[in-house]
């Protein structure tokens, strides 16, 4: 998948736990015009990830569910990281991570949730 597709995908998560999504929303949180979302969401369609009737709601299928709950999980990760452990703002960490989630490989990410998980345990104290 694209960045974009994965953007895409993403968002339609991320609106699907405010309630119904639409196209013209999507269009407005990611900055696109509506036929740049449609065509992005045709593609998503194609793969079986959303379902969009249209002039209707876009929805996440089973498949897209799981993807985007990937994808989500590396932002929300990567955000955290580069804010607690680094010291970084959290509108720089909110843009550096929309961009490393999507080029992170497995390998990398496996390592970064096992050290941050381990960090953010408590220091055992001596008795």
């Amino acid at each position: 998948m694209t960045q974009s597709q994965e953007d895409y995908l993403e968002m339609v998560s991320f609106l699907s736990d405010e309630g119904r999504v639409r196209v013209t929303d999507i269009a407005k949180r990611l900055g696109f015009s509506k036929p740049s979302v449609l065509t992005g969401l045709r593609l998503l369609e194609e793969k079986d990830l959303i379902k969009h009737e249209r002039y209707g709601s876009v929805s996440l299928t089973d498949k897209g569910r799981e993807l985007a709950g990937e994808i989500r999980e590396r932002h929300v990760l990567i955000k955290a990281f580069l804010e607690k452990n680094l010291g970084v703002c959290e509108e720089t960490a909110e843009k550096d991570a929309c961009r490393m989630e999507h080029v992170i490989s497995e390998e990398t990410f496996k390592k970064l949730k096992a050290f941050v998980k381990l960090s953010a345990k408590p220091a055992k104290t001596k008795n």
